[in-house]
């Protein structure tokens, strides 16, 4: 996994093909937690399959950032993956976009 601080309020995590363990998110809620000035896009496109811990982990970021008033976006979310966000009824729940570069465009015009 990689974690960019991909401008001046905004990080960039590109999860790994396997999520180990899921230490991988928990060190972004942690750093999130720290920083708190921070909107966070995930980045989706090695991910192959996402379980019931990743999707709660995800909310729990989520809930975090939102309590601080920043968002949390998903991108390159392939359709398999989508599917399962759909099913759990979470498609509503998140922000999806096409890929990083929307996810930027995305938080140029709101922020």
């Amino acid at each position: 996994m990689g974690i960019q601080q991909w401008s001046e309020d905004v990080i960039l995590v590109n999860l790994p093909r396997r999520l180990q363990e899921h230490d991988e998110l928990q060190s972004v809620i942690d750093m999130a937690h720290k920083r708190g000035d921070s909107d966070v896009v995930v980045d989706f496109s090695s991910v192959d399959v996402v379980g019931c811990t990743t999707l709660t982990w995800l909310l729990e970021l989520r809930q975090l950032l939102q309590d601080r008033g920043h968002t949390l976006v998903l991108c390159s979310v392939a359709p398999a993956t989508k599917g399962i966000f759909t099913v759990a009824r979470l498609d509503e729940v998140f922000g999806f976009v096409e890929d990083r570069f929307a996810a930027l465009a995305h938080f140029q015009t709101i922020g």
